[in-house]
């Protein structure tokens, strides 16, 4: 439950809170074993990453042992909403429209993904 106004999280921060939302906890070494897959990283570098995300407050911290274990405070879904609006308003200068437009334009569709589309398309109607 968020109780603090939304913080931005950085690209590394963003890669850290993506592994917590997976793995729910983690302590330091878990979450550096997991970024050490996709490229190099050292554990003081992510150990220094996730105090300061402690006290952006995006993580908690629990201690357990010798161990901190961390989790995620913010929502993946929350964070995604935050990270798309100020997307569309710095890319797209806050038009939802010119940004699917632009995906839509740039991308091979499926004929599942249109129907997928049309169906969400057919929800906001509904709903409004």
């Amino acid at each position: 439950m968020e109780k603090h106004t939304p913080i931005k999280p950085t690209e590394s921060e963003l890669e850290i809170l993506q592994i917590l939302w997976a793995l729910g906890k983690a302590t330091v070494r878990q979450v550096n074993d997991e970024l050490s897959k996709t490229r190099e990283v050292g554990y003081t570098t992510t150990l220094k990453l996730m105090q300061i995300m402690f006290e952006k407050q995006l993580v908690s911290r629990t201690d357990e042992g010798r161990y901190h274990v961390y989790e995620a405070v913010v929502s993946e879904e929350s964070t995604q909403h935050l990270l798309l609006d100020k997307f569309i308003d710095a890319t797209f200068r806050g038009s939802a429209t010119k940004m699917v437009m632009q995906a839509l334009g740039n991308q091979q569709v499926s004929k599942q993904e249109l129907d997928e589309i049309r169906k969400l398309l057919d929800n906001i109607e509904k709903a409004q």
